[in-house]
């Protein structure tokens, strides 16, 4: 295989092959912003990364280069092969419109204007009348249209499931991003469910990319550090009276007493059912959510309508009323 060949000039663009002209202007302001040296506070990767992408739209932009690269031959330069950017990087905008046909900003000046001449007074009959001179203008030029906006960067995020052994010890975490780019990720020890990492500036368009951490077990634990949580859905009739259920922990089933009494949002604790590190260990926090049944049958709403009857009894009977 030709050497000329191997560097795939779509892949670092982020296209298909045979984009078309504009689809292939606007993959290379993303990539151009996104990898510019003055963007990226002078980081050696990214000035080889903004050479590359550079390369690659002189080629593929161009159709004689285009075509000597994909024929496998040398697609060639302009100005032979010395770096366009030995004597530095210029300022990012700058550098788009010089590429794309526009004036520089460093280059712009006002336009020049003659200032009009006073006419002489009308009362002087010393000074003899003169038509009053119009204040010349140059010739207009129709300026260049402005380039295209660079779309606004883009959040994007990943839901990462880990087991309890991972999300305390800490793991490494692979990421493919939607460019062919991977990231290798630690995630913190002691982290837990639904923490979300930020990997600031890596998606293609310069967005951050947020990883949403999912740390539970089958049975519905969510682990949290080295503490567990586990919601515990019961009747109202059990909320009220109290009742026993089985709840599952990490080391198996146990046996809970619900209080009488007990509201939505009740914590109830099983001490040291959490996770282990070391000397040190968790407990499980069980709460508490009252859920009533989407339909009733007879029985049941009349039990219901007897129970409302009696609270509004109560209600009437206290001296304030309320």
């Amino acid at each position: 295989m030709s050497p000329f060949a191997t560097v795939d000039y779509w892949q670092v663009l982020g296209l298909e092959p045979g984009a078309d002209p504009p689809t292939l202007k606007r993959a290379f302001r993303q990539q151009a912003r996104r990898w510019h040296p003055d963007l990226n506070g002078n980081d050696p990767v990214a000035e080889e990364r903004f050479k590359q992408v550079n390369e690659a739209y002189a080629v593929l932009s161009d159709p004689r280069r285009r075509r000597a690269w994909e024929a496998g031959e040398d697609p060639g330069g302009q100005g032979g092969d010395a770096d366009p950017f030995a004597s530095g990087f210029p300022p990012f905008e700058d550098y788009l419109e010089r590429l794309f046909g526009a004036v520089p900003r460093a280059e712009r000046t006002a336009p020049e204007r003659t200032a009009p001449e006073r006419e002489a007074p009308a009362h002087d009959d010393d000074v003899p009348e003169r038509e009053p001179l119009r204040e010349r203008v140059g010739d207009v030029t129709a300026s260049p249209p402005p380039p295209p906006p660079v779309p606004a960067a883009s959040d994007e995020e990943t839901t990462v499931l880990l087991t309890p052994e991972q999300a305390v010890a800490g793991t490494r975490v692979e990421l493919t991003l939607r460019d062919g780019t991977v990231v290798e990720v630690w995630t913190p020890p002691m982290a837990g469910d639904g923490w979300r990492l930020r990997l600031a500036g890596v998606t293609p368009s310069g967005g951050d990319h947020f990883l949403q951490l999912r740390v539970r077990t089958p049975e519905g634990l969510r682990v949290d550090g080295l503490r567990v949580h586990y919601l515990l859905e019961i009747a109202p009739a059990e909320a009220a009276l109290g009742c026993l259920r089985v709840v599952p922990t990490l080391e198996g089933p146990v046996r809970l007493r619900v209080p009488p009494g007990s509201s939505s949002g009740r914590l109830l604790r099983l001490r040291d059912r959490g996770i282990t590190a070391g000397d040190r260990r968790g407990d499980q926090l069980v709460e508490v959510r009252i859920v009533v049944p989407d339909q009733l049958d007879g029985a049941r709403e009349a039990l219901y309508r007897r129970l409302q009857e009696l609270d509004d009894e109560q209600q009437e009977d206290r001296p304030d009323g309320g």
